[in-house]
């Protein structure tokens, strides 16, 4: 599959579009369809988490999704251009799914990321001067027809 690529302004209105589109790309992509629920949660959630961030921080900064689908797994990676040393929680600077600590601490960025862990296949946060990227993949049945 070909990689697919989406940005849209920093409002929360916008991450609706985005959860459509991702779902639509993953159907595509052979993303079983008890699993499309999941990845338009997952997605929706990494998004507002970037939104907020981006409102906070950087508003006319577009939030960025790239979406690929290789070896009969569909990828999602949600990327923002706040800066690590700024985001709410403390991010770790790469986490696993499996290792992902749910103490939810003080926060909601914690308990947006405990969901985001519980709901896709593999996760993995990478907090960077650059900003935040959570790459998410999930199994697909059969190769992608995009």
């Amino acid at each position: 599959m070909s990689t697919v690529e989406l940005s849209f302004s920093a409002l929360p209105v916008h991450v609706r579009t985005a959860r459509l589109i991702v779902t639509a790309v993953a159907r595509r992509s052979g993303v079983a369809e008890p699993l499309l629920d999941e990845v338009r949660l997952a997605v929706g959630e990494a998004c507002s988490r970037a939104v907020e961030a981006h409102r906070r921080h950087c508003p006319d900064e577009p939030v960025r999704l790239e979406l690929s689908g290789a070896d009969r797994r569909f990828e999602v990676t949600v990327s923002d251009t706040v800066p690590g040393d700024d985001t709410p929680g403390d991010l770790p600077t790469a986490v696993d799914a499996d290792e992902f600590d749910y103490g939810l601490g003080e926060g909601t960025a914690e308990l947006g990321l405990a969901v985001i862990a519980g709901l896709a296949d593999d996760v993995e946060i990478a907090a960077t001067p650059k900003g935040v990227q959570i790459r998410m993949s999930w199994p697909a049945e059969a190769e992608a027809t995009i």
